[in-house]
């Protein structure tokens, strides 16, 4: 019998492929051998599973549901496009699938604190929801860019009991909110633990997550078939750091009949017209290098060193990718696809208008480019994750684009 991919990779230095690995700093390889043989451990654990079931279960109102979009199908005439609801998650978005996940690990392993970064700052209400949950400090580190743009989020944290900290160097956003959260980090190892947002770090935190979020896939795979009789013929989601991708693509990763595409941001460039500082398409224009402690493709300066880099959704401006999601690509097991800011507001607006569901800019992205291919591919089927609702995004939206076009 052929062992599934998810138990080959990563393997045990946390490499997919030549992706991935743990590049770090020796004050804090004991406190990720300490996190990876935790984890180990209670991933094998019954009464760890089960707990997590029932917080999924109970607590975050799992399982999302499929929806399918009948009114953009009609109007663009081709593919059928599907939803899979993960807005409907608590707090909004994925990103609760695997900071639960963690919460759960970090009381294990007797931590009393969490901190994290976050962007779009669905991570940092995910974390916050979580350590209420579980009797914990809350640290969030999220750049001055992001707090401004994405303010309702920060408003929830606060209210959550996180402790929200600004980050007001370099570019103030994604990355430095990264650099800031490592740093506090590494001033007390011992008590905290670092909950990674995506599938990104150093290992074993792409796996972790990855784990995690194969919810996603899971659900999504036996809930299709349960509607069509069959499997979707396109999975799409947004990339930034992948976690949202990979929770979803997981669960047909084995099925070569299904093409997996991940859409990053293009945006203010257009196809024609790419500009370094003005897109965050790390698989599309980057290279093999390093950043925060691992190995995988990214953006780089004329010096090498991570590019500036720029989209209208915060949670996909990052200047790299997580490992699997550049290995994934590189064995041409998934694909790209590349939407600009414009595309993706377009988008925002006809699944509000003509759905009546507001999604988050992120996911705009992927939803985005399934209107682009749906009216060439009649009799076909796309699934989109639809990783996260637009509460966070209206003040920002009808701030620079007013209501859209009726």
């Amino acid at each position: 019998m052929n062992i599934s991919y998810l138990k080959q990779f990563p393997d045990s230095n946390g490499f997919f492929g030549k992706f991935g690995g743990s590049f770090i700093p020796e004050v804090i390889k004991i406190q990720m051998k300490e996190i990876n043989e935790a984890y180990e451990l209670i991933a094998q654990n019954s009464d760890f599973i089960a707990e997590l079931r029932k917080i999924r279960k109970h607590f975050q109102g799992r399982p999302t549901p499929i929806y399918f979009a009948h009114n953009l199908t009609k109007k663009y005439g081709g593919a059928g496009i599907y939803l899979k609801r993960e807005d409907l998650n608590h707090t909004g978005a994925h990103k609760l699938n695997h900071c639960m996940g963690e919460g759960l690990l970090a009381k294990f392993m007797g931590k009393k604190k969490l901190i994290a970064e976050t962007g779009a700052g669905q991570h940092g209400v995910a974390l916050a929801t979580a350590a209420a949950y579980f009797g914990m400090e809350c640290e969030i580190h999220m750049g001055e860019i992001d707090i401004e743009k994405e303010y309702p989020n920060v408003v929830r944290m606060k209210i959550l009991g996180a402790n929200v900290v600004p980050v007001s160097f370099g570019a103030k956003t994604l990355k430095e909110a990264v650099d800031s959260a490592f740093e506090a980090y590494l001033k007390d190892p011992l008590s905290s633990m670092y909950a990674i947002g995506s599938i990104v770090g150093p290992h074993p935190f792409p796996r972790i997550v990855r784990d995690f979020q194969t919810i996603i896939g899971i659900e999504a795979k036996e809930q299709f078939i349960e509607m069509t009789g069959e499997l979707p013929d396109i999975v799409t989601a947004c990339v930034g750091g992948g976690s949202n991708a990979i929770g979803i693509f997981s669960g047909f990763i084995e099925d070569d009949c299904v093409e997996l595409v991940g859409i990053e941001p293009l945006g203010k460039s257009n196809i024609d017209n790419v500009k370094e500082g003005e897109h965050a398409a790390s698989l599309s224009y980057g290279s093999e290098g390093q950043m925060h402690g691992f190995n995988s493709i990214m953006l780089k300066d004329k010096d090498g060193n991570p590019a500036s880099v720029y989209s209208i959704a915060s949670g996909l401006d990052y200047p790299s990718v997580g490992p699997e999601q550049a290995y994934l690509n590189s064995i041409g097991r998934t694909k790209v696809g590349l939407v600009n800011d414009d595309e993706a507001i377009s988008a925002f607006f006809e699944l509000s208008k003509m759905e009546g569901i507001i999604p988050a800019i992120e996911s705009s992205h992927a939803l985005a480019y399934a209107l682009r291919i749906a009216k060439d591919l009649k009799g076909k089927k796309i699934l989109v994750n639809l990783s996260g609702r637009g509460d966070k995004d209206i003040d920002f939206v009808v701030k620079n684009y007013g209501f859209g076009k009726n």
